[in-house]
């Protein structure tokens, strides 16, 4: 029988709620330009392509802006994966020397050897108590991982 183990999935709260907003936002703010531009009066006529064409831009820029509220870290004790806006890396924990979280940074990010970094944009400043508990859970994983 094998040990099942035990998976950390971190997911920002706060910037979800926000690109979620913002997307509908986008979206109904294209729709209504869409609906209106053919009954304005400016001398440019519009077609129903015209519209059809500024709703799938309101589409494109609202799926844009959820990209950044798909952040995402999947940890365990063999490694960590990391999903930002459109990266997705694995690392193995000996590969990461330390998880920090500098001063005034909007994200917490994983040190690497060679003075390089890699940033965990799944664990933001704004989400304040639940930043601090994702980063001492990582770093206990981290910790188990790397003294045994």
């Amino acid at each position: 029988m094998t040990e099942q183990q035990t998976v950390l999935v971190i997911r920002p709260r706060r910037a979800l709620i926000m690109c979620s907003v913002l997307a509908v936002a986008l979206l109904a703010a294209f729709v209504v330009v869409a609906v209106l531009l053919r009954s304005s009066h400016t001398g440019v006529v519009f077609e129903a392509s015209d519209q059809i064409a500024m709703i799938g831009i309101g589409v494109a820029l609202s799926a844009g802006t959820m990209l950044f509220g798909n952040a995402r870290v999947r940890a365990d004790a063999t490694g960590i994966e990391v999903r930002n806006v459109l990266a997705r890396r694995v690392f193995t924990w000996d590969q990461v020397l330390s998880i920090s979280f500098p001063d005034g940074a909007s994200w917490a990010r994983l040190e690497l050897p060679d003075d390089e970094y890699f940033s965990v944009m799944a664990v933001q400043a704004v989400d304040r108590e639940r930043a601090v508990t994702a980063v001492r859970a990582l770093r206990r994983l981290h910790r188990a991982a790397t003294e045994a």
